[in-house]
């Protein structure tokens, strides 16, 4: 897990300037449209969707995006969005995990082969990574205001296997089936998370020099600026030296 809340930290970083430009609203709606469709248009029953409710509000996204999302969604001329991954290594063999919502695979596949092709990747078969990655519970939170230790305690209690502070940010990680427990733990103590899900979490990372390291990082960042792509994870060891520069 090391590294993961400096990655957490300069994702949300550039998380901020690409809300300025619509990136990230455009990604969480169509996960409130999927969620949506697939399970109703009510967050109290669909679990998927309050999640992505949730989410959506601590990306700042005004309650009424938020709510013409979901009729849309639910309504006779929603979208189709089909769900899909693509798994490969980037550049100095680094793995790379992408997740995406498309409603047009061809165009989605041709894409990230492209961005694979131009920057030294390869593109491997779906399943060919699933050993590298775990699937792991994930809240990102504020830690303004709070008391680390005593949240530390309650937290790991609820069922978290780490907790790590970078900044002004704490990322809590537990087992994909603790998920609920420490959600619920959360939410009694009065903290709603910036953001949380399951994500894959790699169980080994490599360490590159901070020159080939941006290398891998402009490839990242080459597949998450494609609006089909919902989530990009690597095994790319975040080193302080590389954190700085990243900044």
């Amino acid at each position: 897990m090391s590294g993961h809340s400096k990655w957490s930290t300069i994702k949300r970083k550039k998380g901020a300037a690409d809300a300025k430009r619509g990136k990230i609203f455009t990604k969480i709606i169509k996960e409130l449209m999927i969620a949506a469709r697939e399970g109703g248009g009510d967050p109290e029953s669909n679990a998927r969707l309050r999640l992505a409710v949730q989410n959506a509000k601590g990306a700042n996204m005004p309650k009424d995006n938020i709510e013409r999302a979901i009729k849309k969604a639910v309504g006779s001329d929603a979208e189709s969005y089909t769900e899909t991954t693509f798994e490969g290594y980037g550049p100095f063999g680094i793995a790379v995990f992408a997740e995406c919502l498309t409603d047009n695979n061809n165009r989605t596949v041709a894409a990230v082969r492209a961005a694979f092709n131009k920057h030294g990747g390869s593109l491997g078969t779906n399943g060919s990574l699933s050993f590298l990655f775990e699937r792991k519970g994930v809240f990102t939170i504020t830690s303004e205001g709070l008391a680390q230790d005593d949240l530390q305690l309650e937290m790991i209690d609820a069922g978290a296997e780490d907790f790590e502070i970078e900044e002004d940010t704490i990322v809590i990680t537990c087992a994909k089936e603790d998920f609920g427990s420490v959600s619920k733990k959360l939410t009694e103590m009065g903290i709603e998370p910036e953001e949380s899900g399951l994500k894959r979490i790699p169980n080994d990372t490599k360490t590159l020099d901070v020159e080939s390291a941006r290398k891998v990082i402009r490839f990242i960042e080459a597949l998450e600026d494609d609006d089909d792509i919902q989530n990009v994870y690597h095994n790319l060891e975040i080193t302080d030296e590389l954190a700085e520069a990243l900044e």
